[in-house]
C-alpha cells in the first residue's frame, strides 16, 4: 500500500479531468479578477485607467481624436470661429468701402480676390461674411436645439394628451416648405438685424429636433435604471435631469450639429433670395447675389463667396457625420 504524502497547505491540488492530478504552487495560481497588462481590467479593451470602463462621452472622444474627418472638419470650423471673432486679424481693409473705378477688377496687389461690380474688395468681404454666416448658424441651432428638447424630451416623458399635441403640431410645421415660408413671412421684414432671420429658423426648425428628442427619450425611460429611480421615490425632475437627459442628448448633438451647416446655408439662400439679411450687411448670400448678373464678366466676384460657403457647410456636415459615427454604438 503507497505511503500516503503529508498534507501541505501551501500546495492546491486541481483535477485534470482525465483520471490523473496536477500540483499547482499557490504562487502559480492565478485569479481571473487579476488586472491584465496595460490596465485592462474584466472589462477588456473598453477599460478606462485603473481598469474602470470608459462613458459613453470618453469613448466617443477616444474615437473622435482618431478619426481624420473630425481632425480636417475641426481645423476648418476653429479657423472660421477665429475669422469671424477676429476677422481684422487676415483683413485689414472695410469691407463696406468701394470703389467703383475698380468695379469688376480682378486680382491685384493686396486684393488677391479681385473686386465686385460695386469695386468693393472681395477678399475683404468674403472674410468679414463668416461673422455673419457663423453667428447666424450657431445662434439658429442654439435656439432649435433648446426649443426642440424641451418641448420633445416632455412629450415623449409625460405622454398623453401633450404628447398628442405636441405631435400634431410639429405635423402642421413639416408641412410648411422652408423656403416659401421664409419668402412670405421675411418679406414683410424691414429690419437690417440678424434675429428675425434666426427667429425664423428657429420656429421652422424646433419640428425637427423635437421629434428626435422625443424618440430618445421614450427609448431611455423604458430602460431599468430609470425604473429603478422610479421605484426609489425619485421626482419626474431628478429623473428627466440625472438619468434621462444625460443618456438621450446624443441623438440631438449629433442632429443639431449637421444642421447647423444646413442653417448656414439656408441663411445664404434667403439673403440671395432679398429677403433674409439686407445691405449694408456683410453676407456670403448678399454677396453671391450681386455678383451673379457679372458672372461672365467678372466670375472671381462670384466663386470666392460660394467656394467659402460651400467649404463651411461640408465642414460642418463632416463634423456632424463623425459625431454621429462616435456616439451611435451601432457603428461600432
Amino acid at each position: 500500500m503507497p505511503e500516503q504524502q503529508p498534507f501541505e497547505p501551501e500546495r492546491t491540488i486541481a483535477g485534470t479531468g482525465m483520471g490523473g492530478q496536477m500540483d499547482l504552487a499557490a504562487s502559480e495560481a492565478v485569479t481571473l479578477e487579476k488586472p491584465l497588462e496595460g490596465g485592462r481590467g474584466p472589462g477588456g479593451a473598453g477599460g478606462g485607467p485603473a481598469g474602470r470602463p470608459r462613458s459613453l462621452w470618453s469613448d466617443a472622444w477616444h474615437d473622435l481624436r482618431r478619426n481624420p474627418v473630425f481632425l480636417v472638419s475641426g481645423v476648418v470650423i476653429l479657423f472660421l470661429v477665429v475669422i469671424s471673432l477676429w476677422p481684422s486679424l487676415i483683413a485689414s481693409g472695410n469691407p463696406l468701402h468701394c470703389d467703383l473705378a475698380k468695379a469688376q477688377q480682378g486680382s491685384q496687389p493686396g486684393h488677391p480676390f479681385g473686386f465686385n461690380g460695386q469695386g468693393c474688395d472681395v477678399y475683404t468681404r468674403t472674410v468679414y461674411g463668416a461673422r455673419t454666416s457663423v453667428a447666424v448658424g450657431v445662434c439658429a441651432t442654439l435656439g432649435v436645439a433648446v426649443l426642440g428638447s424641451v418641448l420633445g424630451g416632455l412629450a415623449g416623458f409625460f405622454g398623453g394628451v401633450w404628447d398628442s399635441v405636441l405631435s400634431r403640431v410639429t405635423d402642421i410645421f413639416f408641412a410648411i416648405p422652408v423656403v416659401l415660408g421664409g419668402l412670405v413671412l421675411l418679406s414683410v421684414v424691414t429690419s437690417n438685424a440678424v434675429w428675425p432671420v434666426i427667429g425664423f429658423m428657429v420656429l421652422l426648425g424646433w419640428p425637427q429636433i423635437s421629434r428626435i428628442a422625443r424618440g430618445s427619450v421614450i427609448t431611455v425611460k423604458q430602460n431599468d435604471y430609470v425604473q429603478a429611480a422610479r421605484a426609489l421615490g425619485a421626482s419626474n425632475s431628478r429623473i428627466l435631469l440625472r438619468h434621462i437627459a444625460p443618456n438621450a442628448v446624443a441623438p440631438v448633438i449629433v442632429v443639431a450639429t449637421i444642421a447647423l451647416g444646413t442653417y448656414i446655408a439656408l441663411e445664404a439662400t434667403l439673403s440671395y433670395l432679398g429677403v433674409g439679411l439686407k445691405p449694408p450687411s456683410v453676407s456670403w448670400g448678399i454677396d453671391i447675389s450681386a455678383a451673379s448678373p457679372y458672372i461672365r464678366n467678372a466670375p472671381h466676384a462670384l466663386l470666392w463667396p460660394s467656394g467659402a460657403l460651400a467649404i463651411t457647410v461640408l465642414a460642418f456636415i463632416m463634423l456632424g457625420d463623425a459625431v454621429r459615427d462616435a456616439l451611435d454604438p451601432k457603428l461600432r
